[in-house]
């Protein structure tokens, strides 16, 4: 982002050609339409977050006491999880005429600070924040000076933090149990960002399935990642490199999983016939890849609507200070599983109670 005394000078004709697109698809992004493509999207939000384009609300809020404009900070945009909650997000604010303000952080923390001072100084009605790395550093003054805002997939610093999330721990637990039920012993796992929350709960969602079926943590099996696909093919590489490998690799999240599905098929092996894989979001991407990815699927776009919901509620009612929301996940079984080869009928039995017991 510029600093503010160019920010100003920086109009929508400076964006579209940033964004190389026309003015008026900059015009309808800023104003939330919804016939606009996702490509072309993204490419404006990223040229508004280049540039430091803002909307000229200030103003309008100086007036009117409301800018009817919502923050959102993310990490990164051009990504499927960030893409859906922020569909959810969308179709909300559209509904209540609100429009949305998109500051990307790049997993930089001090960015993070720098955008909600910035956001909260009159330019925003209220703030959503999506997978925050240093909440800590500022959530205590928004509560203290009663700023609107909701966490989405974190639980923040304490009770008081209102915030919608997923049941991380759960949907860990149901997948590594699956595959205990397939007949897998030695289950890779490839945390995510282990500041985060979620990422945390995922981890113990995985070790509480062990310890549950009488299996020991080996924590040569545990590899750490940050979401990120390269880091699911180098976790992967380096655990079908042990003496005595996994028979299943479980990652964090579906884009970890897309980079493990690379780097089994370059070691020479086959899915699911030789290993099996398991993701966690269940983005879109997850049922189209081959084999199609089994995943534990978390209500993005849901999780995006109801932190809307519940940051316009605290905007219109100052009495209101949120609550705490935990979706259900659920264990999503598709292609990429089966029972390792010396498993037998005894874990195809297992396999079957499973298709029965969760939805595919």
């Amino acid at each position: 982002m510029r600093n503010n005394s160019r920010s100003r000078g920086v109009t929508i004709m400076d964006v579209a050609r940033e964004a190389g697109v026309s003015p008026t698809t900059v015009s309808r992004v800023l104003n939330n339409h919804a016939h606009v493509r996702p490509d072309k999207r993204a490419r404006v939000l990223t040229a508004i977050t280049r540039l430091g384009y803002v909307v000229n609300q200030q103003a309008r809020s100086l007036a009117g006491g409301c800018s009817h404009v919502i923050g959102l900070l993310v990490h990164e945009v051009g990504v499927s999880y960030t893409g859906e909650i922020i569909r959810g997000i969308e179709e909300e604010l559209v509904a209540a005429q609100y429009e949305l303000m998109l500051y990307t952080t790049h997993r930089r923390k001090t960015k993070e600070s720098t955008y909600v001072a910035t956001l909260t100084r009159g330019m925003t009605d209220g703030l959503l924040l999506l997978l925050p790395l240093n909440p800590q550093a500022y959530l205590e003054t928004l509560h203290r000076e009663r700023f609107p805002y909701v966490l989405i997939d974190h639980q923040g610093t304490n009770e008081a933090c209102p915030a919608v999330a997923a049941t991380n721990r759960q949907g860990s637990y149901d997948a590594t149990a699956y595959l205990i039920e397939l007949g897998h012993r030695r289950i890779g796992f490839i945390t995510g960002e282990l500041r985060l929350g979620c990422a945390v709960d995922r981890l113990a969602g995985y070790q509480a399935a062990l310890a549950d079926h009488g299996i020991d943590f080996d924590p040569d099996l545990v590899v750490e990642g940050h979401f990120q696909q390269p880091d699911g093919y180098a976790g992967a590489k380096a655990l079908l490199a042990l003496p005595d490998p996994p028979t299943a690799i479980f990652a964090s999240n579906d884009v970890s999983a897309f980079g493990v599905m690379d780097a089994v098929r370059d070691h020479g092996l086959r899915i699911p016939e030789d290993i099996s894989v398991v993701g966690f979001d269940d983005i879109p991407q997850a049922a189209y890849v081959h084999p199609a990815l089994t995943t534990v699927r978390q209500p993005l776009e849901q999780m995006g609507r109801l932190a809307t919901q519940m940051l316009l509620r605290q905007i219109r009612d100052p009495g209101y200070t949120g609550e705490r929301i935990e979706l259900p996940t659920e264990l999503v079984i598709r292609e990429s599983c089966r029972p390792p080869k010396a498993a037998g009928e005894r874990s195809a039995t297992g396999q079957r109670r499973y298709r029965q017991g969760y939805s595919s």
